[in-house]
């Protein structure tokens, strides 16, 4: 069952690097008739969008204040390095943080990762945004660790990345104001977490009925259709 509502549309947030178009696609299958606008927000703004009001749910990278929202955790991504495709890093296959140790990296105010202690050396100055500290990089000031799907959607022909093997790694989750359970986000969260059309939570589809069970025969009924055996003749004694 979907939203009995008409032109209701449910209103889709993400942060920079989440790809949501697989999800979005089995929506627009699923529920032909609801809308589903997309919005793409910073990452220190999405929290804030929720609980104004400005979208249904939305992924984002965890940790956030989870103050009023409801938080599935989806999937964890590997934590990279960008640097200038000539330097020495480039050469290795993956580093450590050790190997940053002398390096200055860029810490941009909307790091999605949480640090203990920020590798490397301090950069001259802190970015206000990732794609601001990656034409840094371009420009040979600095290094940048952020997630590799961040280092993906800033692919410039001068860059490349490694794994960095021992940094924290950064979350993504499906988060909604927990007061905002409605059926459309119930929906979403079904088909984030893979689940059918026909299953118990769906609304979708209506499950189909079973056949109702056949009335039990008395035992007079099955008797009266039992075959009437044919009457045996019994053998008499012949006279010679």
């Amino acid at each position: 069952m979907t939203d009995e509502k008409t032109g209701t549309t449910f209103r889709l947030a993400y942060v920079p690097g989440v790809t949501p178009a697989k999800w979005v696609n089995i929506w627009t299958e699923r529920l032909p008739d609801v809308p589903i606008t997309l919005t793409a927000v910073p990452t220190a703004d999405a929290v804030t969008l929720l609980r104004d009001g400005g979208a249904d749910a939305g992924f984002v990278r965890l940790p956030i204040d989870r103050d009023g929202l409801s938080v599935i955790p989806l999937y964890v991504e590997t934590t990279v390095v960008v640097v200038p495709k000539d330097h020495d890093l480039a050469a290795a296959d993956e580093v450590t943080l050790a190997d940053l140790a002398e390096e200055e990296v860029l810490h941009p105010l909307d790091d999605t990762i949480e640090w203990t202690e920020r590798p490397g050396l301090p950069a001259f100055t802190r970015p206000d945004t990732t794609t601001h500290a990656v034409e840094l990089v371009a420009a040979g000031t600095g290094l940048l660790v952020v997630p590799q799907s961040l280092a993906r959607l800033h692919h410039r022909k001068d860059l490349t990345y490694r794994t960095v093997t021992d940094a924290p790694q950064s979350q993504v989750a499906l988060t909604w104001p927990a007061d905002a359970t409605t059926d459309l986000v119930e929906d979403f969260i079904g088909i984030v977490r893979g689940r059918t059309a026909n299953s118990s939570r769906g609304r979708t589809t209506a499950p189909a009925e079973k056949p109702a069970p056949k009335p039990r025969k008395s035992p007079q009924q099955r008797t009266a259709r039992r075959p009437t055996q044919p009457a045996r003749k019994k053998k008499g004694n012949r006279s010679r």
